[in-house]
């Protein structure tokens, strides 16, 4: 009863220390960003997207991993390369099992790579808040059409790329780390039987989205930051996170070069391309399951 009792405690203390600095940086950030959105000259408006970076990939993600390092209780075992850079482009990908693997991310990254960014589809910039969120972040925005309109409508073929595209431009000179859970939801035994996924701790991977993110931004990207999180004591809900009741994550980081053919934008031209995306992919995801099966039996 008394360990339940700090368990809780100790997630209650967690919980209002991330509601505490989440409000006070948001604070802040809404008024750099009022500045960014007030203030029609260039080298402001890239000051303030400077600024709002380290607001939210700098002093957000430093508090976080304090608040966890000093109310939590969690053994992390970090293995493989580990040779990360802020100056350099890199796309990372991971599997995704909980919202805890955000927390895990960016504790291991915390640093180590340059700002995070994560592709939105347009309609997310009209949410309250986040919206603008999104928008001082210069998240870029993955515009796609329906096949039924393209074939509605043959000019508009080609167009969602190229938008997508022109939408990283403004990172052509400043590194960005972008995230991609290429599963696109999280892990569960119900979804894996649903889909047949061939493989035994992961779902089937979505090509779409990361072959959409390598070729908009095929100029820049330079390395594929390879992360496979595991919970040797079981898959934890974000509430279990901050009571402290997940003792051991176990990570393992690879740094894996892109092939300039996975970069080329075929993957939207012609099944030749998909097949070759689908390869490449396949192939990274049974190594990844494998992974996963020697971090838990460690």
């Amino acid at each position: 009863m008394r360990l339940a009792l700090i368990s809780v405690l100790r997630g209650l203390a967690t919980f209002s220390v991330y509601v505490i600095f989440t409000v006070v940086l948001c604070a802040l950030f809404f008024l750099v960003a009022a500045v960014k959105f007030l203030v029609p000259v260039k080298a402001v408006q890239k000051h303030a997207s400077r600024a709002l970076d380290r607001i939210a990939s700098g002093m957000w993600v430093a508090c976080s991993v304090w608040t966890h390092r000093i109310l939590g209780r969690v053994e992390y075992d970090i293995r493989g390369q580990a040779d990360l850079r802020m100056d350099r482009w890199c796309l990372i990908v991971s599997n995704h099992q909980s919202w805890v693997d955000i927390l895990v991310l960016i504790r291991v990254l915390a640093g180590r790579v340059p700002p995070y960014k994560f592709f939105i589809k347009k309609e997310l910039l009209w949410l309250p808040l986040m919206g603008q969120c999104f928008w001082g972040l210069d998240f870029p925005v993955m515009k796609r059409y329906p096949r039924h309109v393209v074939e509605k409508y043959p000019h508009l073929k080609g167009q969602d790329l190229e938008t997508t595209r022109k939408s990283c431009e403004k990172f052509r000179h400043t590194p960005v780390a972008v995230m991609n859970f290429v599963e696109g939801t999280r892990f569960t035994r119900e979804k894996q039987k649903k889909q047949g996924s061939p493989y035994r701790r992961l779902l089937k991977p979505r090509a779409g989205g990361a072959a959409m993110i390598l070729y908009a931004m095929s100029d820049q990207l330079q390395d594929l930051v390879d992360i496979t999180i595991a919970y040797p004591d079981g898959i934890p809900g974000l509430w279990d996170f901050f009571c402290g009741r997940t003792r051991r994550v176990r990570v393992d980081v690879r740094l894996r070069p892109i092939a300039e053919d996975l970069k080329n934008g075929r993957y939207f031209a012609d099944q030749r391309g998909r097949d070759r995306f689908y390869q490449w992919l396949d192939q990274l995801w049974a190594q990844k399951d494998q992974t996963i099966g020697r971090l838990l039996s460690d």
